[in-house]
């Protein structure tokens, strides 16, 4: 029962990116108008002044583009590792073990763009923890992501008994 329920965690996570993917990429106006008002610093007084603050199209587009670009690979690795995982679910505990390597590498990437992405990068370097409008719609979003998808990478990760 343990196994299945690590599976289909890891699964979720792949939802979670393939969805996450969908949107950023379907709003891609959104997406690129989120990464240029936290670049730009423009979302909270005095930011725009601000000598870090940018306008860069490359630098939007390359934010923009990581994004979702993470969340695939998040996606992809997920459900390779979900599949890994579920063709020796009935297998003896070690081998089970090494099948989640994919399932674990994926999450690590989802936390690694959420908390390097958004709370290094977007929260301390660009303040946005400042933004009266942002805050709570990218930083606490981050937050709660990366906590979940944190978990369950220590769930699947525990050695099987």
């Amino acid at each position: 029962m343990l196994r299945i329920l690590k599976i289909l965690l890891v699964i979720a996570v792949a939802t979670w990116g393939l969805l996450g993917a969908f949107g950023n990429f379907h709003d891609w106006q959104g997406t690129k108008g989120a990464v240029a008002a936290t670049l730009s610093m423009t979302t909270f007084e005095g930011g725009s002044d601000d000598w870090r603050a940018t306008a860069s199209p490359a630098l939007v587009l390359a934010g923009a583009l990581a994004i979702p670009s993470l969340k695939l690979v998040t996606a992809l690795l997920c459900l390779a590792g979900a599949r890994r995982m579920w063709a020796v679910r009935g297998r003896d505990p070690a081998t089970f073990d090494a099948a989640k390597t994919l399932a674990l590498a994926g999450c690590g990437v989802a936390v690694l763009m959420l908390f390097a992405g958004w709370i290094v990068i977007a929260e301390t370097w660009f303040e946005l923890w400042r933004s009266e409008a942002m805050r709570e719609a990218a930083l606490d979003a981050a937050l709660r992501y990366g906590a979940f998808i944190g978990i369950i990478a220590l769930f699947v990760g525990a050695r099987e008994p």
